[in-house]
């Protein structure tokens, strides 16, 4: 059965436009501070950011660069990762995670998720680690921390750093714990779609190593210390002002929006499990020690369902969708050298066949969220239909 043509106003997955434009006002006065100050790099605005960002998360410091990508090359520059070194992460990540790696000619290690979460599974982690493993990086993926306790505990055991890839998890917390605060060095991401974005890139690294934070600074300014001293290669990575100017008018408001997003995840699940569209719909699992901040909500549409899902949800009811991540890294081309092949990773290579992010943005209506919740609710009645009379007929 067909849903009835669509009179509802499109759904857009985000609307940033909603989020920034209230703040007109106080992110062009916050510029224009800038502006006047002539201090565009690593100014006032940098440091009032960073110092900001260091006290909610709780770090001793925090280390402004360009991007979240940035981030994690910088971390692992820091802790000394380079050829030979192995580190371990998920295959089931945004690309960056695992390019920063093979960039310093280390070598990343594919390891499996929690089917419920998405996050790095320890268990199968610590079946990869080898005398070469220097490092581990979970991704608290979607806004939830990975197993923590489970990842410090192996992490010790090997005398490993661990590296949080906190990209999307600003304000999450584990067992109370800020992310950012769980590891040796944490890296945030402030492009524009996530909860706390900028106007463009930015990042930012946390620690409460002085040594590390000193070390970082140094490197993200072409390892130059005093101007035109260079005693290490660094890279160029400093943190624009103006866009440090308008995440630190963000940054007050970050709670309430995440707020927002917490409150539209339940409504989800609340309403998806009434239903009882289990059959073809699965909502996220949340794990209880953690404090999830929901920069996705993201399900899973059984195999071989997501693209008829997309398409109706789009063309019928006029709502965005996507897709994070379509391929796993393990199977992108650039890693073929490494070996895997289908089949490596079942856990990660089902998740990428079957999960579909729904709008979520703390912009969204209660009405544009209902719209949402009886289109998905209607299309799986109708799939798990379609389902039972192929069965009968069988």
């Amino acid at each position: 059965m067909t849903a009835p043509a669509n009179t509802f106003r499109s759904v857009p997955l985000l609307d940033l436009s909603r989020e920034n434009g209230p703040l007109h006002d106080e992110i062009q006065a916050a510029l224009g501070d800038v502006l006047r100050s002539g201090s565009f790099v690593l100014g006032p605005a940098c440091q009032q950011f960073e110092q900001s960002l260091a006290h909610r998360c709780g770090a001793m410091h925090a280390v402004g660069c360009g991007s979240g990508s940035d981030a994690l090359l910088l971390a692992l520059m820091a802790l000394g990762i380079g050829p030979g070194d192995e580190v371990i992460l998920p295959s089931f990540t945004f690309f960056a995670t695992a390019s920063a790696v093979s960039r310093l000619g280390a070598r990343p290690v594919f390891a499996e998720i929690e089917p419920g979460t998405f996050n790095l599974d320890p268990q199968d982690a610590v079946k990869r680690i080898t005398c070469a493993t220097k490092a581990i990086i979970p991704v608290h993926l979607f806004g939830q921390c990975a197993s923590m306790d489970s990842i410090r505990t192996l992490a010790a055991a090997h005398d490993l750093f661990v590296i949080e890839d906190a990209a999307q998890a600003i304000d999450a917390r584990y067992q109370g714990q800020y992310a950012g605060t769980l590891g040796d060095i944490g890296c945030f991401s402030f492009y524009p779609t996530k909860n706390l974005g900028g106007c463009g890139d930015a990042g930012m690294l946390t620690t409460s190593d002085p040594e590390i934070a000193d070390r970082l600074e140094l490197l993200r300014s072409h390892g130059m210390r005093p101007r035109y001293e260079h005693h290490v290669v660094g890279i160029n990575s400093r943190l624009d002002a103006f866009q440090a100017a308008i995440l630190s008018v963000k940054l007050k408001y970050v709670q309430g929006w995440i707020e927002h997003r917490r409150a539209n995840a339940q409504r989800y699940i609340d309403s998806f499990t009434a239903a009882g569209v289990d059959r073809v719909v699965h909502v996220p699992r949340v794990d209880t020690r953690a404090d999830h901040v929901w920069n996705q909500f993201t399900i899973r549409v059984k195999q071989g369902q997501r693209d008829p899902f997309r398409r109706e949800l789009l063309e019928v009811s006029g709502i965005g969708t996507e897709v994070y991540y379509p391929i796993p890294l393990h199977l992108q081309t650039c890693f073929r050298s490494l070996g895997y092949t289908v089949g490596s990773l079942p856990l990660t290579e089902q998740a990428s066949q079957e999960v579909v992010s729904l709008p979520i943005h703390p912009g969204l209506t209660s009405d544009e969220q209902q719209h949402v919740i009886d289109s998905v609710v209607r299309w799986a009645e109708s799939a798990s239909h379609g389902r039972s009379r192929r069965a009968q007929a069988a």
